[in-house]
């Protein structure tokens, strides 16, 4: 049987699953939350890096990105800041949409599946 490994786990969910070179990322959200799009975004993608990090893989190896935004206006934002973080013709299929999020002052949540 193959082992899955989880970081962070807790009874709702874990920050990471890695299976089989596989890693599924939580919904990440900024950790200042008083911040605009531009502050937020580059607070989650951040943290999508160490993350990714931990796990032995990087942004070269995304598959997949789900991404909620409070605003769908603030799609141009985010995107600002999405491109120039992801290496140049590597995008993941993603999706992007406009959401309720958690907490009202959450403007974007970004979730990942990457391969190592």
């Amino acid at each position: 049987m193959s082992r899955i490994l989880r970081t962070n786990p807790s009874p709702v969910l874990s920050t990471a699953v890695e299976y089989h070179g596989f890693v599924f990322t939580q919904g990440v959200v900024a950790r200042d939350l008083s911040q605009d799009i531009d502050g937020q975004t580059r607070d989650v993608l951040a943290q999508l890096d160490e993350l990714l990090e931990h796990h032995g893989t990087d942004n070269t190896r995304l598959l997949q990105a789900q991404i909620w935004l409070k605003d769908i206006n603030d799609r141009d934002a985010l995107n600002k800041h999405w491109t120039a973080w992801l290496p140049e013709n590597q995008a993941p299929a993603r999706a992007c949409v406009q959401a309720v999020l958690a907490d009202p002052r959450m403007l974007v949540e970004i979730m990942l599946v990457t391969t190592k």
